[in-house]
């Protein structure tokens, strides 16, 4: 361990003059272990041996949830152990929640707790990702070796601190993991309200079995051509400057995230490149990426739009709520995959896709009470999303302050 006794040093270093620094390889402080796969015939999911990870595909946000067990393991780690992915992806870190056998895609860091904090060491080196990338070698395939591990230099201030800044940020941590729960359980029921609403609707007593599925007596199959205009979209030359950076939201099937609406996209155009897009897009019209590997992916337009020719609009007629069929149409997204064949580069030309059918209640009032329930359930999503957002950046922020001393925490009790 390397003991800055000279202010001036650690100045230069810009770190706290009472923090010292440790490099993994330090016996003493640190056991770093290098994983290695065990034959394949060994693998099993009936819980002989330990639990096995190969690499971080099993990697949560703090721990693991292995799938496979290891029936006679060759390298192990121990409960609390720093876990870091030293194969491509690289530099991914998780905490061991107990025994585990780990494969070549990972090493294990093993701390002396005398010394060191095995949470301050995970949120260290989770701080640090990005260098793990920039040391790691190879030109097509990158990975972490042993020597550029055991030279990883770790800032430490003193146990106390050491363990305070990881109480700070578990806690934020599981600020976040309560939101992400809170996330999940409203996607469900959100799940679970489509697959009645669309299928029951509110207050009918008869239902019809009909080629796609149960539905209301009184309700009608509808092509996607008979509920509007289907617009395919287009990409102004992207050569004309004065096409480009307007205020006209220019949608691609990457600026359709998770959320209902498409608030706000990459580029933009002006008016003289909407014109050579060909049309204007009102609000709330329904998207759905009709071209690529996210082939049904499906939101709103939340102002004036144009999208690029991956995405087919329907700008619904007024008769039918197009809140309704954004739900609609999510409730049957696995049917555009179905319908997209299997080329290299899946496709649902236009033809086909006005073709495709939705169960549409003939009155507008029920229409509008369905999209109602589910709006309110995505305004919560959205609420909670906005939640873990902010907690991210907060700890982020909190990262960036603690973890290389630039603002100290207080140790009295």
């Amino acid at each position: 361990m390397n003991n800055f006794t000279n202010a001036d040093q650690n100045k230069i270093r810009n770190i706290p003059k009472d923090w010292d620094t440790a490099k993994l390889g330090e016996r003493g402080f640190f056991e770093v272990i290098m994983g290695q796969s065990p034959p394949s015939s060994t693998y099993n999911k009936e819980n002989q041996g330990l639990p096995f990870l190969q690499g971080k595909m099993e990697f949560g946000e703090i721990f693991p949830s292995p799938l496979l067990y290891c029936s006679k393991p060759i390298k192990i780690a121990d409960k609390n152990d720093v876990l870091i992915s030293v194969r491509a992806p690289v530099g991914d870190v998780n905490i061991s929640p107990l025994k585990l056998c780990i494969g070549r895609g990972l090493a294990s860091i093993k701390c002396n707790p005398q010394n060191i904090s095995y949470l301050f060491l995970f949120y260290f080196m989770k701080y640090k990702g990005k260098t793990f990338e920039n040391i790691s070698s190879g030109s097509t395939f990158k990975a972490i070796r042993r020597n550029e591990l055991d030279n990883f230099e770790i800032l430490l201030p003193s146990p106390n601190e050491q363990k305070k800044i990881a109480e700070i940020l578990s806690t934020v941590d599981q600020a976040i993991e309560k939101v992400g729960e809170a996330i999940e359980k409203t996607q469900r029921l959100k799940k679970g309200l489509m697959q009645e609403l669309l299928a029951k609707g509110i207050g009918h007593k008869e239902y019809k079995e009909t080629p796609i599925g149960t539905m209301p007596k009184e309700w009608v199959i509808k092509k996607i051509k008979d509920i509007g205009n289907v617009i395919t979209g287009k990409t102004p030359p992207t050569s004309h400057a004065s096409y480009w950076q307007g205020k006209i939201s220019f949608i691609t099937p990457a600026d359709i995230k998770e959320a209902k609406y498409v608030y706000k996209t990459e580029r933009n155009i002006t008016p003289e490149g909407a014109k050579q897009a060909g049309h204007v897009l009102p609000k709330n019209a329904v998207l759905v990426v009709c071209i690529g590997s996210t082939i049904g992916k499906i939101a709103l337009t939340y102002k004036e739009s144009v999208t690029n020719q991956q995405i087919n609009a329907i700008v619904c007629e007024d008769e039918t709520n197009p809140h309704y069929i954004y739900y609609a149409l999510l409730h049957r997204n696995q049917v555009f995959k179905s319908f997209s064949g299997v080329a290299a580069v899946p496709i649902i030309k236009k033809s086909l896709f006005q073709e495709i059918y939705l169960p549409v209640p003939d009155s507008a009032m029920e229409q509008q009470e369905i999209a109602d329930i589910l709006s309110s359930i995505d305004s919560r999503v959205e609420s909670l999303n906005n939640r873990k957002i902010k907690l991210e950046k907060i700890k982020k922020g909190l990262m960036e302050d603690l973890l290389t001393g630039k603002k100290r925490v207080s140790l009295e009790a």
